[in-house]
């Protein structure tokens, strides 16, 4: 009978074990040397309101000149200085919400939905036909180009994206990794896009996620990690724990309270 008991222990422990890593696990369906398609050459396009900084460059810098100037008011001196841009001085464009980048001396350049090579080979189309240059090479670059990571991760917060092919995977890593607390299951991307915002739900544990719209990151995405029902369930413990701690200690001092007050009134 004691061997029994021992058998049904151990088969209880061994279940609760395999159950708790299909929840921690990534990729349970995917087998090792298996073969995933990925978007090629996934690159982050232009949206209204982003800051890009732009530079060009040519074999006559002289003529590139009016393209990459940038003013700025000089505080010891009170004037207004214009001249050539450099990596620590590049000139910050926005994009209008109507989609038009102002680009000095060529005007408006319509972008959104433009990769940043797009962008680069429109304006040094325009500044050909313009005849200002023959040779022009631009140079374009996000000014800030930001994700944010909230919920059950180690490091929650905003970090920076240094290039295009930012996945999901790497961005919490980021993070520091999801806290064992954090559901693989349900990782939700929130988007913004042609004016409206998209909410696409990953299951990290399957290899679904290489085919998602979200599995390569775009411009100010949040990520969010719900919690483990464990983790719910401890917080919602500790809400009615606290809220009974605090009525019993009013329901004390109340009490104690009417205990002086009563001999006083006789």
């Amino acid at each position: 009978m004691r061997y029994i008991r021992l058998m049904v222990l151990g088969a209880i422990l061994l279940l609760g074990a395999c159950n708790a890593q299909r929840n921690v696990l990534y990729l349970q369906d995917v087998e090792s040397g298996s073969e995933i398609v990925l978007p090629e050459n996934y690159l982050i396009r232009l949206k209204p309101l982003d800051q890009i900084t732009m530079m060009v460059n040519s074999r006559t810098p002289e003529l590139a000149i009016p393209f990459n100037s940038s003013s700025s008011f000089n505080s010891l001196t009170g004037e207004v200085m214009t001249g050539t841009t450099n990596e620590n001085n590049l000139q910050v464009l926005t994009i209008s919400n109507d989609g038009y980048l102002t680009v000095p001396v060529i005007g408006d350049v319509y972008c959104v939905g433009m990769t940043r090579n797009e962008l680069e080979a429109e304006i040094e189309k325009r500044i050909i036909e313009g005849g200002y240059l023959a040779d022009p090479q631009v140079n374009v670059r996000f000014a800030e180009l930001t994700i944010s990571i909230i919920g059950e991760v180690n490091k929650p917060g905003r970090y920076d994206i240094k290039r295009d092919q930012l996945s999901v995977l790497e961005a919490l890593a980021l993070a520091g990794d999801l806290t064992i607390y954090g559901n693989r299951a349900d990782v939700a991307v929130v988007r913004e896009k042609d004016g409206k915002t998209i909410v696409t739900k990953l299951d990290l544990r399957s290899a679904d996620i290489f085919s998602s719209p979200c599995f390569y990151l775009e411009q100010n995405d949040v990520i969010i990690v719900s919690p483990n029902k464990y983790k719910a369930a401890t917080a919602e413990i500790n809400q009615n724990r606290s809220f009974w701690i605090s009525l019993a200690s009013t329901t004390i001092s109340l009490a104690t309270l009417i205990i002086t007050i009563v001999p006083l009134t006789k």
